[in-house]
């Protein structure tokens, strides 16, 4: 397995792990996700995101070049406030790994690979978000290091 970066120009490589995340997270909650979002929208929607300077994709790669999982990151730099410190921050947004490959390090050597790039890029701050149904990302982040420190609360219409 290699750690390979996904240009915009290859954002369909990523679709049907994609889709596999979108699914699960459309199931557990699904007033706020669209169920089944058409192939061609969510390529287009993912190209467009990965075209930003800031924001980075990146895949676990097979010798044979399937993909068995990857992440997706932003840079973020947040001026200081009178409440808070400067930072730059790694905003991991999405990590999905194929199911025959789920538990098997995959998740791990992508978040590692995002968090030696990060670093060098300046990155004071490794962050993510998860859904409180997603134990595997929950304890993935944790066995990296990453410990919750905020809750988000929503009411929806």
């Amino acid at each position: 397995m290699k750690i390979i970066e996904i240009p915009a120009a290859e954002a369909d490589r990523l679709l049907p792990l994609l889709q596999d995340l979108h699914a699960l997270h459309a199931e557990h909650q699904p007033e706020r996700h669209v169920p089944a979002p058409g192939s061609s929208d969510l390529a287009a929607w993912l190209q467009d995101w990965l075209q930003q300077d800031n924001v980075f994709a990146l895949a676990a790669e097979s010798p044979q070049g399937a993909l068995l999982g990857y992440l997706i990151y932003e840079l973020q730099d947040r001026p200081a406030l009178p409440v808070r410190a400067a930072e730059k921050r790694a905003m991991l947004h999405h990590i999905s790994v194929t199911e025959a490959w789920r538990r098997m390090g995959v998740g791990k050597a992508l978040v590692e690979a995002m968090k030696t790039r990060a670093l060098a890029e300046g990155a004071t701050v490794i962050a993510a978000t998860y859904a409180p149904f997603n134990s595997a990302s929950a304890a993935l982040m944790q066995g990296m290091g990453m410990e919750p420190v905020l809750t988000v609360a929503e009411w929806r219409a």
